[in-house]
């Protein structure tokens, strides 16, 4: 094929292109509201807005002396209803069915109610369930907290990952793709910037006939705004 056929169609293609007008929202990647799933009273903050947290870092924790004994508690009957187990496992061919089945009873009993102990001992600590940072709080050292009503403490959002929630008119859903590029400018940012679409949501809205994609960016402030256009190849 020649290089002027080549070129051809190159330009043939980049004339079937097509630029879509969209609107979009800047939202992190990820985000969540984090309540104590427990009972009590806080015992110690251990973080503040604008800080940048790693998952599994505690941010919050409940007065939890009760629990922990509970749980040491638990951690003792299991260490010796395992001991009488195995005991009786040596005997078994000895003893009574009925009776051995007592002994095993226990033990898997005394695991359970470790299981049981751990988990009420570790709902009172709140973890960050990502890497982020805090953008809301609303917890202090006395404030009594329930299971029975959760109320949310912390919030949290991605530290750079961001989306933008892009908005095209429905009557081009058979030309956007995954993939395609989008050129945008945020609102009060002179810079124009790209990027390239990543998903397509599977539904128009019925109150303003728009259909939404995500574009992945990073560093843009969250709840900022703006509008580009969608480049489309048919």
């Amino acid at each position: 094929m020649s290089r002027v056929l080549l070129g051809l169609i190159g330009l043939v293609f980049t004339l079937n292109a097509a630029e879509i007008y969209a609107t979009f929202n800047v939202e992190a990647e990820q985000s969540a509201s984090l309540a104590f799933d427990a009972s009590g009273v806080v015992k110690s903050v251990k973080s503040d807005i604008s800080a940048k947290v790693k998952q599994g870092q505690i941010l919050a924790l409940l007065a939890n002396a009760d629990k922990r004994a509970t749980l040491e508690s638990a951690k003792t009957v299991l260490k010796y209803a395992k001991k009488d187990y195995e005991r009786q496992v040596k005997v078994k061919n000895l003893i009574d069915a009925s009776k051995f089945d007592t002994y095993a009873f226990k033990y898997e009993n005394a695991k359970n109610q470790l299981d049981y102990a751990q988990s009420m001992y570790d709902k009172t600590f709140l973890k960050a369930p990502f890497d982020g940072v805090l953008f809301f709080k609303n917890i202090e050292v006395g404030d009594t907290v329930s299971g029975m009503m959760l109320k949310t403490v912390f919030k949290i959002q991605s530290a750079n990952k961001r989306k933008l929630i892009v908005d095209f008119d429905q009557k081009y859903f058979k030309e956007v793709k995954i993939g395609d590029k989008f050129n945008y400018k945020v609102d009060g940012d002179d810079k124009s910037y790209s990027g390239v679409i990543s998903k397509i949501y599977p539904i128009a809205n019925s109150n303003n006939r728009k259909i939404q994609a995500e574009v992945k960016v990073k560093n843009v402030v969250v709840g900022l705004f703006g509008d580009g256009t969608i480049i489309t190849k048919n």
